[in-house]
């Protein structure tokens, strides 16, 4: 079931159990593992969400993002030569107006993407909002703030976080997070939206064949659709 946007106005301190410390450096050594397979081929990589801010609960992803245009093949390279298995590879796109992305799913868990069109500041402001933690800070057991589904700032503590809702916080929110306060803004209205009237699916979403690259699908996807080259020409 997702998580609803609260409105709640104090700001509550939660402690975390042995179990869900030892859940969250489980989850982060699974992380490292993709994110050392990159960088063994000078790919850099931030994991983001609750990996990064700790608030790791059963149900968490690792989401691996890489946020510079790369190519596929070194990505996909960098994965198979550490015995990292690809088990699904899918072109993506939000809306017509976000950049696309090469999605590539190793397990249920676990997956890498990474832009195939540079990115706009918002689109790369967005894995921030939700707190993102780079390969030398999942090393040294860093966690950095970011925000949840339920529009809730979560700020790391030695004991395990404190956590309060940026509606009507928007300008203090966007200074911790070190991000615009557009973006903020406009992740606040959009997860409000979800909860008046549910997720809405993606623009594009398209499997890739066995012999395919992203690069060609990408190519192919282009030469049918007018929305696609236009992306391609913007920044």
């Amino acid at each position: 079931m997702s998580k609803k946007p609260l409105l709640r106005a104090e700001r509550l301190e939660v402690r975390y159990d042995g179990r869900r410390w030892e859940l969250l450096r489980r989850l982060r050594e699974e992380a490292v593992e993709v994110m050392e397979a990159l960088e063994g081929f000078g790919v850099f990589s931030v994991t983001h969400g609750s990996i990064a801010r700790g608030d790791v609960s059963e149900e968490s992803d690792i989401d691996i993002f890489i946020p510079e245009v790369v190519s596929s093949f070194i990505v996909e390279t960098a994965l198979e030569r550490s015995g990292i298995p690809i088990s699904k590879r899918v072109l993506v796109q939000a809306t017509p107006t976000y950049s696309i992305k090469a999605y590539i799913e190793i397990d249920e868990r676990r997956s890498v993407s990474f832009p195939l069109s540079k990115l706009r500041r918002k689109e790369r402001e967005f894995y921030r909002f939700g707190g993102e933690a780079t390969l030398e800070m999942l090393r040294r057991g860093a966690r950095s703030p970011g925000v949840d589904k339920r529009l809730m700032l979560i700020e790391p503590t030695s004991e395990g976080h404190i956590e309060s809702s940026i509606v009507g916080r928007e300008g203090e929110a966007a200074k911790i997070l070190g991000v615009s306060l557009e973006t903020v803004l406009d992740r606040v209205r959009a997860l409000m939206r979800r909860d008046e009237v549910g997720r809405t699916g993606l623009f594009i979403e398209r499997e890739l064949l066995p012999d395919e690259t992203f690069e060609s699908a990408l190519k192919e996807l282009a030469e049918r659709k007018p929305a696609v080259r236009r992306r391609l020409r913007t920044v």
